[in-house]
């Protein structure tokens, strides 16, 4: 997992997929961009900007992917995701979708919160669990934008 501000990247520290990622990040205008996904490079790195409101986190299951890791990058509002490592030790609540990549967990060990603020961006791996969405404090409606890249492009 990796935590930053898009302010402040070192991107010489992240693989090239995630570079471009953070590029995309960096230069696109969220403000009025519609929901949806959005392409870089086909279905190997792709964007999903989307509108939530955030909850507590007993009302959000912990998830993991497989297939694709995540770039969570907060535009605006503010959130929690609460993080930790995937051990194997965590009890299922939904077995994995392979046409959604995600498999959603009853709850975590071990876990700590991210909190996040406009320009705070998340890389999440397969072996990390994340808790998107919960709410800091109060609930809120966030726009967040989640760019997917095939593990295959690292």
């Amino acid at each position: 997992m990796f935590f930053g501000h898009i302010s402040k990247v070192n991107k010489k520290a992240y693989p090239m997929a995630i570079q471009t990622a953070l590029d995309y990040l960096a230069s696109t205008d969220f403000t009025n961009m519609e929901t949806g996904r959005y392409l870089i490079k086909g279905d190997l790195i792709y964007v999903q900007v989307l509108d939530l409101e955030t909850k507590d986190k007993s009302d959000i299951l912990p998830e993991v992917h497989r297939q694709y890791i995540d770039v969570q990058y907060l535009h605006s509002g503010k959130e929690r995701i609460g993080v930790a490592p995937d051990l194997g030790n965590n009890p299922i609540a939904k077995d994995y979708d392979t046409e959604r990549d995600i498999l959603f967990y009853a709850d975590m060990q071990n876990e700590i919160e991210l909190i996040m603020r406009p320009g705070n961006f998340a890389v999440f791996f397969p072996e990390d669990i994340h808790r998107p969405a919960s709410m800091d404090g109060q609930s809120e409606k966030i726009r967040k934008i989640v760019v997917k890249i095939a593990v295959s492009e690292l």
